[in-house]
């Protein structure tokens, strides 16, 4: 390519932060549930531990999912009093919960793998081409 050719633009809605969002949150539900199956959790330290981990996500975002997990009936809730403040809701798995997370948590581990199986590939072709480059 020379420099007075014009280097096509791309569509502006497929960009790595948008790829990146996806895939975080097609995996949010699943790290929600992991965190609440350790016991009754409180929604601000779900926020703190995705936040930590480098999930992103919002109370925006968190709180309509909670709710519609509860919908579906794998997670309940119960009200905590609180010495600072209003009661708080405290999220649990419910039984059916904890059978889907055990589901879910198979798929992670053939889809991980799978990822991982692609991803080697990738990588091990890359480092044949460039050996064979270097000769």
């Amino acid at each position: 390519m020379t420099l007075n050719q014009k280097i096509p633009k791309h569509d502006n809605s497929m960009n790595i932060e948008n790829a990146q969002v996806q895939m975080r949150k097609g995996i949010l539900e699943f790290c929600i549930m992991h965190i609440i199956s350790r016991g009754e959790v409180y929604a601000s330290d779900m926020l703190d531990e995705l936040t930590s981990a480098k999930i992103m996500v919002v109370e925006g975002t968190l709180y309509p999912l909670l709710t519609r997990l509860k919908n579906s009936g794998l997670l309940d809730y119960k009200w905590v009093e609180s010495q600072s403040g209003p009661p708080r809701k405290y999220y649990v798995l419910t039984d059916v919960g904890k059978q889907f997370l055990d589901d879910m948590q198979h798929t992670w581990v053939e889809l991980s793998d799978s990822v991982n199986t692609i991803v080697q590939k990738t990588h091990d072709l890359g480092s044949a081409s460039e050996d064979s480059s270097t000769k």
